[in-house]
């Protein structure tokens, strides 16, 4: 019941993090474009309607428990990804905007080793893949 409880606590964290990102992506999507166009990416308003979705719809089956291993390593990807995109060497000559930037890189590489773990644990009973949610007796 403890293992269950910690993957649930767990899908919960990470899912508060993607869900309203994904969501604030795609409900001012000129900003999130602005932004990926700011990083330089081409093609920024596909980026940033494909990055909102991603976000949105990973975050949700990662709160419900759905797919749990094959949604936790496509986030950590994800989040290796992002971070060296928007945060890599980003700051310039502004040390305190360097620093907050190397941070968020380092926030996202943790966040990763975070769905990896999920990956390897599983969702747990308490999910869409376990179909338990509890009901039977559990002795771990």
């Amino acid at each position: 019941m403890f293992r269950n409880a910690l993957l649930l606590v767990s899908r919960l964290l990470l899912a508060a993090l993607f869900v309203p990102s994904g969501f604030q992506a795609l409900t001012n999507i000129s900003g999130t474009i602005n932004y990926f166009a700011g990083l330089g990416l081409p093609l920024p308003t596909l980026a940033a309607l494909g990055s909102g979705l991603f976000e949105l719809i990973a975050g949700l089956l990662i709160l419900i428990g759905f797919q749990i291993r094959i949604v936790a390593l496509l986030l950590a990807a994800f989040c290796i990804v992002a971070g060296f995109t928007g945060h890599y060497g980003q700051g310039g000559d502004d040390a305190t905007l360097a620093f907050l930037h190397q941070q968020m890189l380092m926030k996202d590489i943790a966040i990763a080793g975070g769905f990896l773990a999920l990956a390897m644990a599983g969702a747990g009973a308490w999910s869409a893949d376990g179909r338990d949610f509890g009901i039977s007796a559990e002795v771990t």
